[in-house]
């Protein structure tokens, strides 16, 4: 029997893991995929997915790595005390990738991706602003920053609609000039799942390929294309129009289950994922949108202050 190919939309590897489980009714794990749940409270969630094998790779379409993602509850509603914690989670699991990649003092360039001007796309730039640089305080007034600091500088290069230049080749080009060791790039993602919109962070070890969850995929940033380790960080900020009224049937039905339990078709119809369905509905009609949140705007300035200070924390 032939498993189902799915396609995903989403940038997140558990999201993708779980798509492909619940579209197959597979009730073990996916060969080649290790997977840990960590709880750290009521609002947090560490998950980390384990890609071992070229088999799994093709399977959720990511490559062979470490993917970690964190889910913050209600992000919009947290205080400053945890929005701290929310931060030195990421911090942990951030050092942790580091780590092992790069010695204590070696340099590191953070890249901020998307388009400062449309605001679903704005998280990278936002970070970028709000990052430590040390890299120009050690060469050039050393006698004013700690010996063991480590170098840090940072790049928002724009997109290639406002550039004329694709983002890989901007990179390349600083890289090739300033010879970090290791590269941490930062982007919007898409996800299958209006509650991940702004409360899910992913950390993955096996770079980014910029647009691939809306089809509008750009030339990979990864350490074959770069020379030196790329650790991604993305935070989901849209999701199709598909997803939305999947989501929202779901909801329904489960509204309707409550007073009709014993309807099979109800039942079955809740098991499935409607979501290619739906969106052959709507691609005809040119209605399968990309939205975002009527509140993005305070979603990912939230995100970014989150990100900006693991990032900083992390440094160490």
């Amino acid at each position: 029997m032939n498993n189902k190919k799915i396609d995903f939309r989403t940038d997140l590897a558990d999201e993708r893991r779980n798509l492909y489980k619940k579209a197959n009714k597979l009730e073990n794990e996916i060969d080649g995929i290790e997977t840990q749940e960590d709880v750290i409270d009521e609002k947090i969630k560490v998950t980390k997915v384990n890609v071992l094998n070229e088999k799994a790779e093709e399977i959720i379409g990511k490559k062979k790595g470490k993917y970690i993602t964190i889910d913050i509850k209600k992000i919009n509603l947290l205080t400053e005390e945890e929005k701290e914690q929310s931060s030195n989670v990421l911090a942990k699991e951030l050092k942790e990738l580091i780590g092992e990649k790069v010695q204590k003092k070696e340099d590191i360039l953070v890249v901020g991706l998307g388009n400062s001007e449309v605001t679903p796309d704005a998280l990278g730039p936002n970070v970028i602003k709000e990052v430590e640089i040390t890299r120009h305080i050690i060469n050039y007034l050393p006698q004013y920053i700690d010996e063991n600091t480590r170098p840090v500088s940072a790049i928002a290069p724009g997109v290639l609609g406002t550039t004329g230049i694709e983002t890989l080749e901007i990179i390349k080009g600083v890289v090739e000039h300033i010879k970090p060791k290791l590269l941490i790039v930062i982007d919007a993602l898409a996800s299958r799942s209006m509650e991940r919109i702004s409360s899910t962070i992913q950390i993955s070890n096996t770079g980014i390929v910029p647009g691939g969850g809306v089809g509008n995929t750009r030339k990979e940033i990864t350490e074959e294309t770069l020379g030196i380790p790329v650790i991604a960080l993305g935070i989901p900020t849209v999701v199709e129009t598909a997803v939305v009224v999947n989501d929202a049937l779901d909801i329904f039905i489960e509204k309707l289950q409550k007073d009709a339990k014993s309807n099979d078709y109800l039942n079955n119809l809740k098991e499935e994922d409607n979501y290619e369905m739906i969106k052959e509905a709507l691609i005809p009609k040119e209605f399968n949108f990309i939205v975002t949140p009527k509140e993005i705007d305070e979603l990912v300035l939230n995100m970014s202050d989150i990100v900006a200070r693991g990032i900083n924390f992390s440094m160490d």
